[in-house]
């Protein structure tokens, strides 16, 4: 296994960033129950910034966002993903992950904070606003409504990029094939860039195969029937809010962002060209840009 940081210089020059890399270190926080939620912080000074990754991801998807960023935040490992504890009854969804991680930020961040989250993270990021308000000070999506999981039933493989890989195979008989299979389903991304997302992401078995650094055994409703809790949640939210949507996703759909403008007329909607469901990774310089734009003005 690599050192988690010692790619990051990889991936500032990929950016054509020329900074200083900050400073960053993990933090384990007991969130009750047994259960450690798992954190990346970055930089000095206390973080008003904290990240929500999607599912089957990692806090390290968003190391190009806080490279560019240069502000001190907080990327979490939600709970059953990246170096997080698994939950014993498998439940990640939102409402699930809410508590655990508004722990984290009471531990460790300045309250209240700019909070972002991405697709599983923005689910999770509008239940905790709405349980929590005291915590957060505005909140950026990243492609991602309640009406989300409805939307993913509906694509096809090839539209689910790599979110796809969610459904298997679970194992790989080396690393090579897990990159392969990787790169073949996210086509905006350079191999680097996945080689080290999927370095985050892997890990290896005791037979020598490989497998994904989450816990497969999560419960995921593939096609909700009602979603009305997490439209109730968005209501509730009663700070500034932004959603940014990839041009190439189908994970938000206009009806999605018509609903979420009429519980929210004062949503502002940035859609990013060239980025699919993960905007942080397909462009993540254009999203650094919004953000800066949304906290200045929230």
């Amino acid at each position: 296994m690599i050192n988690e940081f010692e790619l990051l210089s990889e991936n500032a020059e990929e950016l054509g960033l020329r900074v200083e890399l900050p400073p960053r270190r993990r933090l384990s926080t007991d969130v009750g129950n047994g259960q450690r939620l798992s954190a990346i912080a970055w930089g000095d000074g206390p973080a008003r910034l904290v990240f929500l990754h999607g599912g089957g991801q990692n806090a390290h998807t968003f190391d190009s966002v806080l490279l560019a960023l240069g502000q001190p935040a907080l990327a979490v490992d939600l709970p059953g993903h990246g170096q997080s504890d698994w939950r014993a009854d498998h439940d990640y969804s939102g409402q699930a992950n809410a508590s655990a991680v508004a722990a984290v930020i009471e531990r460790h961040a300045a309250t209240p904070i700019t909070l972002v989250g991405m697709s599983l993270g923005g689910l999770t990021a509008i239940s905790l606003t709405s349980r929590f308000p005291r915590l957060v000070r505005c909140l950026l999506l990243v492609d991602v409504s309640p009406e989300s999981a409805t939307r993913y039933a509906d694509l096809t493989p090839a539209q689910r990029g790599s979110v796809a890989l969610i459904a298997g195979p679970e194992e790989y008989a080396s690393f090579d094939d897990m990159l392969e299979a990787t790169v073949q389903a996210s086509p905006t991304r350079s191999r680097a860039s996945l080689r080290r997302g999927v370095l985050y992401n892997a890990m290896e078995l005791a037979s020598g195969r490989w497998t994904w650094r989450y816990d497969k055994q999560r419960k995921v409703d593939p096609a909700p029937s009602d979603t009305s809790a997490g439209w109730n949640e968005l209501s509730s939210c009663n700070v500034p809010l932004t959603l940014v949507r990839g041009a190439l996703s189908g994970f938000v759909q206009d009806d999605d962002v018509t609903e979420m403008l009429r519980r929210k007329p004062d949503l502002a909607v940035h859609v990013v060209d060239g980025a699919g469901h993960s905007v942080q990774s397909d462009r993540p310089l254009e999203l650094v840009e919004i953000l800066q734009s949304f906290m200045a003005q929230a």
